[in-house]
C-alpha cells in the first residue's frame, strides 16, 4: 500500500516549547489512521502542519509524494477539536457556502447538502438558524460541512466529542463508508473504543516524540500478556495449578474464568492440559485494549523520562 502523507523527522517549537520533536510517520492510501496521545503530546500542532496552518521549523510533510503546498489545502476536509460555525447563518445555506468555498459549484453543493441532510436526520432543520440546533446537531452539521467536497484526505480532531453513544456509532459508519469510497482518513482522538473499531494504524505521541506506531491488530498482538479466557460446565470449578496458570480475580458478570499463564508456558500446552482434565465448552485469549495499551505505554515513557 502506497503512503499518502509522509511525515519525515518534523520539529516544532513554540517560545521555548518544543511541540514536535524528529516526528516521523507515514500514513497508507485509504487507511483510517489514529493519531493518539495524552493532551499536550503535539498531535494538533501536527494536524495544523499538516493543513498548513502553521509550518514545521525543519523536515518535510509529503503528500501523495511531493511536498504538500497551499493549493492541496482544497483537497482536505479538516474536522479541528475548536468547532467554529456561524450560528446566525441558516444549516442549509451554511453547508453550501462552506462547499463553495472548497470549489463545489452550487447545484452539485445544493443536491450533496440535502442528501447528508437526509442521512444525518436533520432534513427538516435545512432552513434553521445553526443556533436553534443542539450541540449534537451542529456538531453533524461541521462533520457535513468537512466531507461534503469528497475530499482525498479528512483530518478530524476529536470528532466523538460532544456526541453520545448511538450518535457516535453513526459517525463511526459514516467514516468507515468515507474510507471505502476512497477517502484517507487521519484522526485524533481519546476514544480507544473508536480506534479498536474502525483504526487499522495508529502512531501514539508523548511529550512531542513518536512512542508507539503500527498496526492495531499487531500492536495488541505484541502487549499481551498470556491471559486465558475458560469457559466450564455450570457447576465445574476450575481449581489452582501454579505450575501453569494463576487464577484471576472474577469480573462482574462474567460467565468465564481468566487465567494468566506462568512463565514459559504455552497456550497450547495450558489448553490441551485443560482438555485432559476439565470438560472445556470453550476458551480464547485475552488481547489487551488499545486503552490499557495507551495508558501503559505513556506511563512507561512518563516514567522513563523521570
Amino acid at each position: 500500500m502506497d503512503n499518502f502523507i509522509e511525515i519525515r523527522d518534523v520539529v516544532k517549537q513554540y517560545d521555548g516549547h518544543l511541540a514536535l520533536d524528529h516526528v516521523s510517520m507515514n500514513v497508507p492510501q485509504g487507511c483510517i489512521y489514529g493519531l493518539l496521545g495524552p493532551n499536550g503530546a503535539g498531535k494538533t500542532s501536527l494536524i495544523r502542519i499538516i493543513n498548513r496552518i502553521t509550518h514545521q521549523d525543519s523536515g518535510e510533510v509529503l503528500l501523495d509524494g511531493r511536498a504538500i503546498t497551499d493549493d492541496d489545502v482544497a483537497h482536505i476536509g479538516y474536522l479541528p477539536e475548536e468547532r467554529g460555525l456561524y450560528k446566525k447563518m441558516k444549516v442549509g445555506e451554511q453547508i453550501v457556502y462552506l462547499a463553495r468555498l472548497k470549489g463545489m459549484d452550487k447545484a452539485t453543493a445544493y443536491n450533496e447538502m440535502q442528501q447528508w441532510l437526509e442521512r444525518f436526520d436533520l432534513g427538516e432543520w435545512r432552513d434553521k438558524k445553526l443556533e436553534a440546533l443542539s450541540k449534537g446537531m451542529q456538531q453533524k452539521v461541521q462533520f457535513i460541512a468537512t466531507v461534503i467536497h469528497k475530499p482525498r484526505l479528512l483530518i478530524f480532531d476529536e470528532p466523538f466529542s460532544g456526541f453520545d453513544p448511538v450518535n457516535a456509532d453513526q459517525l463511526k459508519v459514516e467514516i468507515l463508508r468515507l474510507k471505502q469510497e476512497g477517502s484517507t482518513v487521519l484522526f485524533s482522538t481519546h476514544n480507544m473504543e473508536s480506534v479498536e473499531a474502525i483504526c487499522e494504524r495508529i502512531t501514539l505521541i508523548n511529550h512531542s516524540r513518536v512512542v508507539l506506531e503500527g498496526l492495531v491488530d499487531e500492536i495488541r498482538q505484541q502487549h499481551k500478556q498470556g491471559i486465558l479466557a475458560v469457559e466450564l460446565p455450570k457447576g465445574e470449578t476450575l481449581e489452582a495449578n501454579d505450575a501453569l496458570y494463576t487464577i484471576l480475580p472474577p469480573q462482574p458478570g462474567d460467565h468465564e474464568t481468566q487465567v494468566r499463564l506462568g512463565a514459559g508456558v504455552t497456550m497450547h500446552d495450558a489448553i490441551a492440559w485443560l482438555n485432559d482434565h476439565y470438560s472445556l465448552c470453550g476458551f480464547h485469549e485475552i488481547l489487551p485494549s488499545m486503552h490499557d495499551i495507551f495508558i501503559n505505554t505513556v506511563k512507561d515513557q512518563n516514567h522513563e523520562q523521570a
